[in-house]
């Protein structure tokens, strides 16, 4: 009978649950799932890396199995499953995964179609020569600890001496328990302009490095929407990015069929399974949820990717892309949440926190690798101090060799005799007879030499912290010169994103506006400056019952404010609107702006700031006049906002930015002009949904067509008085030159720099009337003659009052899309009885539809003089 007696401990099953369960999620959390800050890597990912080290499967050897390097790990360091193993080799191999793939792979590693890779034993891999610089040189300098394998037999690194960010360069993703972490791969040559960035400045804050690593690169390329999530990732830890594919329109052409419109998609988010799309599109096109859509093809092969989808003949591509973006993976968030192990503790870290816990990792491991390799230049150095002992001693110690009885009564004598210690005497019994010729003897003087200029480096690098930074930068910079490759994944603007304007050249544009609604950008130096009464050139292809309704010259940055018929406001940012060439089309306002096919934009104005001190200056097309504050317009909601409040049959139709001490000058289809001020006594300031007052008495027949504001600081050399003699005296000079040339310039008027009231009709004819020539009226007048008009086959109108000083630019757009540029000081002066001169010359069926100014070079507009 057994004597021994088991005892039972009595245990809290509360107390045992919770120390296991905190045990186990430790171990997943420190062990398995989540990367360490330093080298970015999970530990199967730095056994692999290592295992295939040992093997020597460095770039310039032959690919070894893959099962050989699985086996490896398994066996030596990794004590889990096989499939693990091979999966997160996989993985380090795909160029679609990872930003920098760290294994070379040879045979089926899978595809961004989410297709298996092949079985390890088919597969073959080695290292990268990335991998092989930036993560396991000098790991055998004791830059970094070892620590015991499971079961005691080996040692293996317990992180990597990387020389880069690993762990934003390739980003990571992992689920432990209780926490999870999603960091997306970013640049390698941005993270070495980052990490200099912090060497030079420690005090740089995260948005400041922002502009060195604007934010991920992802390897399948793509757009990211916006900085908003970015901003967030990198100083909160955790941010939303939107990721979308990269797809262009583009014509197909078909033989024997009529040309098609095709959406193409050449680039996916990250992480999109790209059959899976494809499927996706199709079943959504099935149960018609998106409408437009005839064919989907994958025409993708080894020299990169490419998804047709092939549009109706009467689909809108815009409308149909923009449902795609909605509706499918073609635009995705990543989640980033940017959580890593420091100090063997999970911290959720800003872009600085990360890039500062590299560099100090990264100074501790080239501390270690200073002090080894003073270590062993010391240890030869020693050597080489008691071979030079030898030689200065040659035989004397020659003899006492010979007659020692054995090696260790030698080694003996030596330290005895000669103050050797045991190392220099071994050096000296095992030193061969070659050695103690002269030329070798010299070769031991330099090397000793060549040491002590070493030594004294290396200790200077470790009594200087500026060496080693200096060192860090060399080191990462040599990398970033080998290594990097440029961005992939471009930052696009997204809506309520103000800082993106940044990424953008604010260069100037025009906006074209058709009658049915078709909008285009293009660069204003896509037309030079022309000759008065020349042609001009073709701005847009448009179709037999279409004309250029609208135009406006502006710049990039510039909030773009549209005003329909019915008196709402929509805003667009100038770079939203497509570019489009002379000979395009441009895409229809619809797909840009939420607002009713029967709706129409009335009028177009630019904004590059919406100031405290401007109003809003609106007329409708029965005559009512408001102003409203512009800072009021400052937040326009996605689906507009009301501007002003109309009444039954009115329309709201000319908009124009305005002081309070400036004043506005209307002008009406035939001929006739009123200038008032608009300051609070003739326009006091209204609210937004309010009607306005009367502008101005308007004869039968006749209409409204145009206004313009003019600054105070012209206005307000004008005297009343002086501005009705100086009428006086023009209705008289008139009369006297009854007989003369009715356009010749008057040199009384052909004076001074400006400001002039620009005035084109419609039949192509322009005159400068001086400012002063218009007197100012009380609001509601009848006002006076603006111009008279040649009698001719066609009827001539007004088209057109803008103020403008003589060195200005304007641009003129007929209603067929013909453009001239052509500089004011060209059209000469003349009174306002005076008809004008020839400004653009037009085809039969052709009309002067809009006149709009040139911004200057600046950006921002001109104050007149």
């Amino acid at each position: 009978m057994s004597t021994s007696q088991e005892r039972i401990i009595p245990t809290d099953l509360r107390n045992e649950m919770s120390r296991s369960y905190l045990e186990y999620a430790m171990s997943v959390i420190v062990g398995r799932a989540l990367p360490d800050a330093r080298d970015g890597l999970k530990p199967v990912h730095r056994r692999i890396l290592y295992a295939m080290h040992e093997l020597g499967l460095t770039p310039d050897r032959p690919f070894r199995k893959c099962a050989r390097v699985v086996g490896e790990v398994l066996g030596k360091y990794h004590p889990h499953g096989d499939t693990a193993v091979y999966d997160a080799l996989v993985r380090m191999a795909q160029d679609f995964s990872m930003r920098s793939p760290l294994i070379d792979g040879h045979g089926n590693f899978g595809s961004i179609d989410d297709d298996p890779p092949a079985a390890m034993r088919y597969t073959e891999c080695r290292l990268k020569p990335l991998t092989s610089e930036a993560m396991l040189r000098d790991i055998d300098s004791e830059t970094v600890d070892f620590g015991d394998n499971f079961d005691g037999s080996q040692q293996e690194p317990l992180v990597m001496p990387a020389r880069i960010p690993q762990l934003l360069l390739n980003g990571s993703s992992g689920i432990a328990v209780g926490m999870a972490t999603n960091i997306p791969p970013h640049n390698l040559g941005e993270l070495v302009d980052g990490s200099i960035a912090l060497i030079r400045n420690p005090d740089i804050t995260d948005a400041q490095l922002m502009q060195y690593i604007p934010g991920p690169d992802f390897p399948t390329g793509g757009q990211i929407l916006g900085v908003t999530g970015i901003r967030e990732a990198y100083t909160g830890g955790r941010g939303s990015i939107t990721m979308r594919g990269v797809a262009t329109i583009e014509t197909i052409e078909h033989r024997g069929r009529p040309d098609r419109e095709a959406i193409i998609i050449t680039e996916l988010p990250y992480q999109t399974n790209k059959a899976a799309l494809v499927e996706k599109i199709a079943e959504l096109v099935n149960d018609k949820r998106i409408e437009g859509i005839a064919d989907i093809r994958d025409e993708s092969d080894r020299d990169g990717m490419r998804i047709v989808i092939e549009l109706k003949r009467d689909a809108y591509p815009r409308v149909v892309l923009n449902n795609l973006y909605k509706q499918t993976p073609l635009q995705a968030n990543f989640g980033a949440n940017m959580l890593a192990l420091v100090s063997g503790e999970p911290q959720l870290l800003t872009l600085k926190q990360f890039l500062s816990v590299f560099l100090e990792f990264r100074i501790e491991a080239i501390t270690r690798r200073t002090q080894y390799e003073l270590r062993k230049a010391e240890e030869r150095d020693h050597l080489l101090q008691g071979l030079l002992i030898a030689l200065a001693n040659l035989d004397a110690i020659i003899r006492l060799i010979r007659s020692a009885s054995d090696t260790a009564s030698a080694r003996q004598e030596l330290m005895e005799n000669f103050g050797l210690s045991e190392a220099q005497a071994d050096a000296i019994l095992q030193m061969q007879l070659r050695r103690l010729t002269a030329l070798e003897a010299d070769k031991i003087r330099q090397e000793h030499e060549d040491l002590q200029v070493q030594i004294a480096d290396l200790q200077d690098i470790l009594a200087k912290r500026e060496r080693i930074l200096g060192i860090i930068e060399t080191e990462a910079i040599e990398l970033k010169n080998k290594f990097a490759t440029p961005r992939r994944t471009v930052i696009e603007h997204a809506e309520g994103e103000i800082d993106d304007t940044d990424l953008i050249a604010n260069e100037k544009a025009l906006i074209l506006l058709t009658e049915q609604g078709y909008i285009k950008r293009m660069p204003v130096n896509t037309f030079e400056a022309q000759n008065r009464g020349t042609r001009g050139k073709a701005a847009n292809k448009m179709k037999e019952d279409d004309g250029i309704e609208h135009f406006l010259t502006c710049c990039d940055h510039d909030s773009v404010l549209f005003f329909s018929e019915r008196g709402v406001v929509y805003c667009l940012s100038a770079y939203q609107i497509p570019t489009g060439s002379r000979t395009a089309r441009g895409v229809p306002i619809v797909q840009m702006l939420p607002i009713p096919k029967d709706e129409k934009i009335t009028s177009i104005l630019s904004v590059s700031e919406f100031t405290e001190d401007e109003y809003l200056v609106m007329l409708t097309k029965k005559g009512f006049i408001k102003k409203t504050a512009l800072s009021a317009f400052s937040n326009i909601r996605t689906n507009g906002l009301i501007a002003i409040s109309l009444e039954d049959g009115d329309q709201l139709r000319w908009v124009r930015r305005a002081r309070a001490e400036d004043s506005v000058i209307i002008g009406t289809r035939q001929g006739m002009a009123i200038h008032f001020r608009t300051d609070h006594e003739q326009l006091r300031p209204l609210n937004r949904n309010t009607r306005g007052v009367k502008s101005m008495k308007i004869e039968e027949g006749d209409e409204l067509i145009s206004m313009d504001i003019l600054p105070a600081n012209v206005i307000a050399t004008m005297d009343q008085s002086e501005s009705e003699e100086a009428e006086s005296e023009e209705e008289e000079l008139e009369l006297q030159n009854e007989d003369s040339e009715p356009n010749s310039p008057n040199t009384a008027l052909s004076a001074g720099h400006g400001p002039w009231v620009l005035v084109i009709t419609t039949g192509g004819y322009g005159k400068r009337v001086p400012v002063s020539k218009f007197r100012l009226q009380n609001r509601a007048g009848k006002g006076v003659i603006a111009t008279k008009f040649k009698s001719r086959k066609r009827p001539d109108q007004l088209a057109a009052l803008h103020i403008v000083n003589a060195d200005d630019e304007l641009m003129i757009v007929t209603s067929r899309g013909i453009i001239i540029r052509q500089a004011v000081k060209a059209i000469s002066p003349q009174s306002r009885n005076a008809t004008g001169v020839r400004v653009q010359r037009l085809d039969e069926d052709d009309a002067i539809a809009a006149v709009a100014l040139v911004p200057p070079s600046n950006g921002e507009e001109e104050e007149v003089e």
